[in-house]
């Protein structure tokens, strides 16, 4: 929807992927981006497979195994943007960034072993620095309303409500300038020929 509402201010840069930390656990977990490789791929469908159906929301991740292939053969497209959370070879967590219009819609699922370790932070940020690496200029999401520890996550984050009429919130994120404000810098740059544009931090 390109009509949803979103920060206007460009989010403060995130971690580009591959990155390594130990979650509170005191495991090693290393975020790096999804590799179309077939051991990556039944690690991720076998991480669903496990998945507790309790924390599904919207009907994602699906059940049963066929319908977690069909739904990953979708998301791990060439338009899609992915990172996983390793554990040695075991998948802790997955999140991507779909796109949706002009913008690309987020969803983040940690597998409950290691959920409350501090992995969906480190998930998220490494996903929200491998977009910005790419040049996508906005990301939304939706969370159920009750669920204050991930609003809060959220908001944190850098994401700010954009609808709150239902039970979910809709939030946004403004992850680079949008093509419009690139041009107007451009023409900055050209009514200033002594500009130099390393100075100013380059392109993103």
């Amino acid at each position: 929807m390109s009509d949803r509402g979103y920060p206007e201010a460009v989010a403060d840069e995130f971690p580009v992927p591959p990155t390594e930390f130990t979650d509170r656990e005191e495991r090693p977990i290393e975020i790096r981006p999804y590799e179309s490789t077939e051991d990556g791929y039944e690690a991720l469908v076998e991480m669903y497979d496990a998945f507790d159906p309790a924390d599904r929301a919207q009907g994602i991740p699906p059940g049963g195994e066929t319908r977690i292939r069909e739904w990953l053969d979708a998301i791990l497209g060439d338009d899609c943007l992915n990172v996983i959370a390793w554990c040695g070879d075991e998948v802790a967590g997955h999140a991507t960034l779909v796109p949706d219009g002009d913008a690309y819609e987020l969803a983040i699922f940690v597998h409950q072993e290691y959920q409350r370790a501090g992995i969906g932070t480190h998930l998220i940020r490494g996903l929200l620095g491998h977009g910005q690496a790419e040049g996508i200029r906005k990301v939304w999401l939706t969370v159920e309303r009750w669920n204050r520890a991930a609003v809060s996550l959220y908001k944190k984050i850098g994401f700010e409500t954009s609808d709150a009429e239902s039970f979910e919130l809709e939030m946004g994120l403004r992850l680079n300038p949008d093509a419009d404000a690139d041009a107007d810098a451009d023409a900055d740059a050209d009514a200033d020929p002594d500009t130099d544009p390393e100075e100013n931090g380059g392109e993103r």
